[in-house]
């Protein structure tokens, strides 16, 4: 399939495929005309990355999950099951961190006042940045 009809077929920009085959998401050969040409594989393999994305998984991470299922296969239902499952995990370790920022920024969301003692994104001039590194340590040593 030429990369046109991968676009249309896909719902996916032209651009963006282009994009995802510089990330190494998806492959493609060349013609004796030197023009890309994809198998349909590679539209399960488009629906997979952009569902992926939906939830919210980075790119570096769904390129990890790919990684097994070469370029040019057909993912199996096993292979399939094996991506959900790692995406079960990383999206619970969201929804756990997003919970754990929500519970802390709680007061902070309900009076906008940012407690200079209890915010645990208040980190002045770096103070705590010596002993446990710059940015909001406090929630980041929560979330770990």
């Amino acid at each position: 399939m030429t990369v046109g009809e991968v676009a249309q077929r896909s719902g996916v920009a032209v651009s963006t495929l282009h994009f995802y085959e510089a990330k190494g998401l998806i492959a493609a050969t060349r013609s004796r005309g030197n023009q890309r040409r994809f198998s349909r594989d590679i539209l399960r393999r488009i629906a997979i990355i952009r569902v992926a994305q939906h939830l919210g998984i980075p790119l570096a991470e769904i390129t990890t999950l790919l990684k097994p299922i070469p370029a040019g296969k057909q993912p199996t239902a096993a292979d399939v099951r094996e991506m959900v499952a790692n995406w079960r995990q990383s999206l619970q370790a969201r929804i756990d961190g997003l919970t754990r920022l929500r519970d802390h920024l709680d007061s902070c969301i309900g009076c906008g006042c940012l407690s200079l003692e209890d915010c645990p994104l208040r980190n002045p001039s770096d103070e705590l940045g010596a002993a446990n590194g710059s940015g909001p340590v406090l929630l980041q040593r929560d979330q770990a």
